[in-house]
Order: structure tokens, then sequence, then C-alpha cells
């Protein structure tokens, strides 16, 4: 390992961070949950209020394991419904059922319109390999593995902790540090001479909480304000803003200073 880095580990989110899906979820949330809202305006004169990407998605949803987003805007809106079982049919009407028919539309755009990444994040991930620096991915999405076996990155890391693993070993998810520190423990590096980054509140939230070296947040959702409230060291719009490996290390020198 290159000497003159101070970092040994950085582990990434996925989507938004790593592949341009964070969208894609953004669109099968709404998709889902407008249906869901349709119906309860049809059966319980509910007025439909439709589900929006900065007033629900982001506060509610982003970043957090699947059953827990729907539980979480479900409780904005005072909707109680049984949360059931991750058995229940997609569309039942239990938490688990919407979270399983939001899978469905997730897939479905998957499969039509393919994933792609960020060139500046894959750029990064190629050079601190290179360096023997310790490649973490930690993602609440149980869509992890096959996303990344599409677009040829799974090898590439050292540890994988997913919404797969996470419910394996019973994890908290985001905005608990669990994700995170289970990838620095299955690489034998410490939290604080680790980096995470993250594109979601809840993400930055469990870096902070998890007393990481350096948490670095990207602001594709103009939230910048949102996620250094949350408690990121430094936010930039894309990884090319850093300057590489170098850049990333004098960075995380500079706030482990203070």
């Amino acid at each position: 390992m290159n000497a003159k880095l101070s970092f040994k580990a950085v582990v990434f989110d996925m989507d938004g961070v790593i592949t341009k899906t964070a969208l894609t979820h953004a669109h099968a949330w709404k998709k889902m949950f407008d249906e869901y809202l349709r119906k309860r305006e049809k059966e319980h004169g509910e007025l439909f209020v439709e589900f929006t990407h900065a007033g629900d998605y982001l506060p509610y949803v982003d970043g957090k394991p699947r059953y827990k987003g729907v539980l979480s805007f479900l409780e904005s809106r005072g909707i109680n419904i049984p949360f059931g079982d991750p058995a229940d049919a997609p569309g039942a009407e239990t938490v688990c059922g919407l979270g399983n028919q939001k899978n469905i539309a997730f897939n479905e755009v998957l499969e039509n319109e393919g994933v792609e990444v960020y060139p500046s994040t894959v750029g990064l991930l190629n050079e601190l390999k290179t360096a023997g620096i310790k490649l973490g991915v930690a993602s609440s999405s149980k869509n992890c593995k096959p996303v990344l076996e599409r677009v040829n990155l799974l090898d590439i890391f050292d540890a994988r902790v997913d919404g797969v693993v996470s419910a394996e070993l019973g994890l908290h998810g985001k905005p608990e540090p669990d994700i995170f520190t289970t990838a620095c423990d299955i690489v034998g590096v410490k939290y604080s001479e680790a980096i995470v980054v993250e594109d979601a509140v809840s993400g930055v939230q469990a870096g902070k909480k998890g007393n990481f070296g350096f948490t670095l947040g990207i602001a594709r959702e103009n939230n910048r304000k949102e996620l250094e409230e949350a408690g990121a060291d430094l936010v930039v719009e894309d990884l090319e803003e850093i300057g590489g490996m170098e850049g990333l290390n004098e960075l995380f020198n500079k706030i482990t200073k203070y």
C-alpha cells in the first residue's frame, strides 16, 4: 500500500455514488406510492396528494432500507397499515407488500433502461484499488449485487454489505452506521482510518454516527445544505472535484487534524 496515504479503506454507497440508479429508485417509489394513494382515495375518500421527489422521497425514503422507507413515508402521511411479512405478495396492503411492489417497478426500469456509472467514481475506485486501499460497498439495496454485476464492478470490492447481507446479519439500516462499520470489520480497518462516501442524508448521518475518519457527501440532488447539516465533513457535486486519490488524502489529513 502507498505509505503516503493516511487512510486505509473507503466505503462507498452504491445508488447515486457509483451507479446512476438513485433516480431509478425514485421513479419506482413514486409509481408505487402514487398508485397506492390513488387506491386509498377511491376506497377511503382520502384526498390524493402525489408523492414528490423533494417533499417525500428525499426526507423519508432516500437511502433507507426498503421497508423502513415505506414505513417512514406512510407515517409522514398518518397512514397506519400492518407491517406484514417479507413474503407478502407485491401490492398487498402491508408495509412489506408495498415495498415488494416497488422492487418490481425498480427491476422493470432497470431491465428496460440498463445501468450507467459515474466515470469519476469508477476512476477513483481503480486508483484506490491499485494503491492497495481496501474498498467496501455499503448499500441499503437488496439489488446491490446484480446491479454491480451488470457494470462489472462487483469484484473490485473487498467487502459488500447490502440489503441482503443486512437481513442475514440483522443489521440496522441507515441512519445507523451498521452497514459501514460491518464493511470495515470485514476488511480489518479501524473506522477512524476509513472514509465513507454518500449521497443521502441518512447515509451521511450514518457516517457521522460511526465516527469515521472522514465522511464525504455528494450533492447529486441540489442538497448540499442538507448533507452538511447531517454531518458531512465535505460536500461536493461530483468526485472529480477532489483531485483523485492524492486529493482525497489531503482532505482526510486536513479533517483528522481537527
